[in-house]
């Protein structure tokens, strides 16, 4: 039987070729895009699984010098910021022959030397010494190797130093071996970020790729059961017949998984330059491993094959050769009580007090996505039944009456883009209105604002005299102008009070206050004030500064700044030059890089719209898997109608009319699908915004990407139906009205 099947589905006529041809392209389409998903987690999970030199889990310094036998070494790793880029720096001097060394170096540094990653020595060689070169001292000795990086884009830098040197920097640890846990957890919190955009990707993905296999490899399921009935007649058993049913999809499944192994090698240069984190991977990362090659290819056809079989569950082929089908219910308005009880849960009991509760959050999500497959079929049927009353001619007619005959199916080909969309405008409609509240801190008045800390756990910031030599370098740059914070000296009095504003724990002089007014205003007659001023600098979520101004008023308590130590600084310039040289001149003195309110609301905004993009590009895929459904479905829906609509045509039907039908089928679910799914995002998304409270933040629309995502694959998958109409012309000529 496995034989006669295989001749069946390769020498049916032009057909069975058409058929199989259309099959081999919807599953070679799902492949591809399977495996570039693969290939880009792969990378991912790899990059973030590297050993983490960064880490620096060691401990203090204390008493090495005076440890005759002293190993390991001594590292100091902090960021810098240049040009809207973070560097990664690590100041490091060995203590003994078995001194750590980081991956991709075949030793560390000495004295006097470094080494930089392939694109920071670019812009180390492009970029004003003084603005840059000059925060690294000595001279390169090399290059750092791959192994040592997140890929090619990313700016590394390790420096040599003495002991003296290292031990005193603010930071400095005593290491023994390089940490092997990954990398991106301990050092950056945004290793969260980027499974969560996976796992919506998989979750977006699977559902339409499978939907669409589905639908490929159960074209012209009418026709084959007529088939399959005139080979029972002959005296084949219901289980030979779901031998041919299985080998005839496997088959087709098989090619379009070679077909899409094939594609994806061609296409994989471009999947390689895609920035899922904000830059490249490695090109040599970016690849399924072999085991999920085997994987896609065994289970692709296994499915296509159990997606025949269950085509065939509500037919019983008898040996007279009458296919007997058994009517489908229409589908019942019960179907849209989860989607209601969802979003209810989230306009109301999911944010109780201003808080989200993460249990009903997460139940309110799993009715909304049920609620979404569930209410579609319905909706359809709906939909179908209102534009048939409605219908002014008669292609909207027969298109409407199908859809409302079948709705189940009609919706089945465009269920796989729901769940994509829903989540793509989730987060399409939260990031733009939290990056649009980020970049307006305090009004726009701080956004230019660079700040920088001194103060560290142990230390209370840089020592009087220290202080006033930096302050006199900074106020020697024209245009700046500098608000020195100082730390009190009576910290140890100062203690909080339970359920109330934290204590005041720096200084500010007040002629200096006078140039920073949004922070607020000292009271008549004071010189200074005490305030948590320091709170502010350095803060990575723009939103809570808001929160926090302004920071004196009437009410704040006199102090003296004399003799304190200096704990952080705030300066204005708006030159990039010139704040590239303060910011050279001031990493000798911190050890988190110094960087203005508008840089480190782009750094939280870049992470934002990362994920927003990974959503993004997942709901593009999905409605590019959508589109290439509909048209294996209605590719298929062609040859099993091809009898009716030949006739319809001899009786005088324009060709146009019955193009018209094909279209409106297609495009009605799809278009009911996505306006369905987005309404739903927005409907999620609009309560978590009021629950944020957010101070500068209001509802804001999602960017042009999204509309283009969305809208630019809608029309691209209605033009992608249309290319069926060339076959419609064809099959439905008088030539062919003749069915034997």
């Amino acid at each position: 039987m496995i034989r006669l099947g295989l001749r069946l589905s390769l020498s049916s006529g032009r057909e069975a070729a058409a058929r199989l041809a259309l099959i081999v392209a919807g599953v070679a389409v799902g492949v591809t895009v399977l495996l570039a998903t693969l290939s880009l987690f792969n990378a991912f999970q790899a990059t973030n699984g590297r050993p983490c030199w960064e880490c620096v889990n060691g401990s203090a310094p204390s008493g090495w010098a005076l440890d005759a036998t002293a190993d390991g070494a001594l590292w100091n790793y902090h960021e810098d910021f240049y040009g809207g880029r973070t560097i990664k720096r690590l100041d490091a001097a060995a203590l003994g022959t078995r001194a750590p060394v980081i991956p991709g170096l075949s030793r560390m540094p000495g004295p006097g030397q470094y080494y930089a990653s392939p694109a920071l020595a670019g812009l180390l060689d492009s970029a004003p010494r003084e603005e840059l070169a000059a925060r690294f001292p000595g001279t390169r000795a090399g290059l750092i190797g791959d192994a040592a990086l997140s890929g090619p884009d990313e700016l590394v830098i390790v420096v040599g130093r003495t002991p003296d040197e290292v031990v005193a920097m603010p930071g400095a640890r005593q290491v023994d071996t390089v940490s092997t846990v990954s990398t991106m957890p301990a050092i950056d919190d945004s290793a969260d970020v980027y499974r969560f955009g996976f796992g919506v990707a998989a979750v977006g993905l699977i559902v339409p790729l499978l939907v669409l296999v589905g639908t490929a490899t159960r074209l012209a399921a009418a026709r084959r059961e007529t088939r399959f009935a005139a080979i029972r007649l002959v005296g084949a058993t219901t289980r030979q017949i779901n031998v041919l049913a299985a080998v005839d999809a496997a088959l087709g499944a098989l090619a379009g998984a070679l077909a899409g192994f094939a594609i994806f090698q061609l296409v994989r240069p471009a999947v390689a330059g895609v920035r899922i984190t904000g830059a490249r991977f490695f090109p040599g990362l970016v690849a399924p491993h072999p085991w999920q090659y085997a994987a896609v290819l065994g289970s692709v056809p296994v499915v296509a094959a159990c997606a025949a079989l269950w085509s065939l569950r509500r037919v019983r082929i008898s040996p007279l050769g009458v296919a007997r089908r058994t009517a489908a219910s229409p589908p019942r308005g019960w179907r849209v009580i989860p989607l209601l009880a969802g979003l209810g849960m989230f306009a109301g009991p999911v944010y109780r007090n201003g808080k989200p509760d993460d249990l009903l959050a997460i139940v309110a999500l799993v009715l909304i996505m049920a609620g979404l497959m569930l209410a579609g079929p319905w909706l359809t049927m709906v939909a179908a039944r209102l534009a048939a009353r409605l219908a002014r001619g008669g292609a909207t007619l027969l298109a409407a009456r199908r859809l409302a005959a079948d709705p189940k199916t009609a919706f089945r080909s465009v269920s796989g883009l729901v769940l994509a969309v829903f989540i793509g405008t989730t987060i399409a409609a939260l990031v733009p209105t939290v990056v649009a509240g980020q970049q307006k801190v305090a009004g726009g008045t701080l956004n230019d604002v660079l700040g920088a800390r001194f103060a560290r756990p142990g230390v209370s910031g840089l020592s009087p005299r220290a202080g006033t030599e930096l302050l006199a370098r900074l106020r020697a740059h024209p245009g700046v102008d500098v608000l020195p914070i100082y730390a009190r000296a009576d910290v140890e009095d100062v203690l909080p009070v339970p359920d109330g504003p934290p204590p005041a724990l720096y200084v500010v002089e007040c002629s200096n206050l006078a140039r920073f007014p949004v922070l607020g205003r000292c009271p008549e007659g004071a010189r200074a004030v005490a305030g948590n001023f320091a709170r502010i600098v350095g803060a990575d979520n723009p939103l809570t500064v808001d929160r926090l101004l302004p920071l004196a008023g009437p009410a704040s308590p006199p102090a003296s700044a004399d003799g304190l130590d200096l704990a952080a600084v705030m300066i204005t310039q708006r030159d990039p030059a010139t704040l590239e040289r303060l910011r050279t001149l001031l990493a000798g003195y911190t050890v988190e890089a110094p960087m203005t309110f508008a840089e480190i609301a782009q750094v939280r905004a870049d992470l934002y719209t990362r994920a927003e993009n990974v959503a993004l590009a997942m709901v593009g895929l999905t409605l590019v898997a959508g589109a290439c459904g509909l048209v294996v479905a209605a590719g298929g829906g062609l040859l099993e109608r091809r009898q009716p609509f030949t006739l319809l045509r001899l009786a005088g039907t324009p060709t146009r009319t019955l193009a018209a039908v094909m279209l409106l089928e297609s495009a009605l679910p799809l278009v009911l699908a996505a306006a369905l799914a987005a309404g739903a995002g927005f409907g999620v998304a609009e309560p978590l915004i009021d629950a944020l409270a957010m101070k500068n933040a209001s509802f804001a629309m999602p960017g042009p990407v999204y509309f283009t995502s969305l809208g630019g694959g809608l029309a691209a998958s209605l033009l992608v139906i249309l290319t069926t109409l060339p076959l419609l012309r064809r099959m439905t000529t008088p030539d062919n009205a003749r069915f034997e």
